[in-house]
């Protein structure tokens, strides 16, 4: 292929000059492969499989289990103030001295938001026997996670992380290539100690019966 200076995605410096031995074909070839293209020009070019690793945040987001961001098993997350979908302020912190399932989420309104917030719903007499509060926790607004709860009628508090800084604090990992924000879930002890972290985009009913077991285990 002959790349003409419009279109040229190596700089100068990068182009290997051939060879007179009998290798310089592959030599051209291993230059080629420093490309990276930037145009659309390029899109119908591949990668060698090889050539870079996934993105770390894919490697640790998998679509199921236990995974681990800047909050891990065992340590003690930062704690926040958020509004929550009445406007008033609410703490971390208010809730040592009992079990508390803090919960991330996309947003209010989506399918697997929807399933999730009312599974947590339908099985919320199961948390309050275990001595547990639920606290979901999205980007949406006070007015929006009002509504939200009005809606499906939601017994347990929903905040308002506006800007994402609390999900970026606790590490929370993104998912369908960053685009979307993930959907994890965290089980404190009564320390306030995070003794469960669960990831499961695609199937957020999973995230209650997982966070049950740990919960009677405590």
């Amino acid at each position: 292929m002959a790349f003409t200076p419009a279109t040229a995605c190596c700089k100068p410096s990068l182009v290997l000059a051939p060879r007179a031995s009998s290798r310089g074909s592959a030599a051209r070839a291993q230059a080629a492969l420093l490309c990276t293209p930037s145009t659309s020009a390029f899109r119908g070019l591949r990668a060698p499989a090889s050539a870079a690793p996934a993105p770390r945040w894919r490697r640790s987001a998998a679509s199921t289990g236990i995974v681990c961001g800047k909050v891990s098993k065992g340590s003690v997350p930062p704690n926040f103030t958020l509004k929550d979908q009445n406007g008033k302020p609410v703490s971390l912190n208010k809730f040592k001295g009992k079990p508390v399932v803090v919960y991330f989420y996309p947003a209010d309104e989506t399918p697997g938001c929807t399933k999730q917030a009312c599974a947590f719903r339908d099985s919320y007499e199961k948390f309050k026997k275990a001595g547990a509060e639920v606290i979901g926790i999205s980007g949406d607004d006070a007015a929006s996670h009002k509504a939200f709860a009005q809606k499906y009628r939601l017994p347990f508090t929903l905040l308002s992380d506006e800007g994402n800084r609390v999900r970026k604090e606790w590490g929370v990992p993104a998912d369908l290539f960053g685009t979307l924000p993930g959907r994890q879930t965290y089980v404190l002890d009564k320390q306030g100690v995070v003794q469960y972290i669960y990831n499961n985009q695609f199937q957020p009913e999973k995230h209650i019966g997982e966070t049950l077991k740990i919960l009677q285990s405590l």
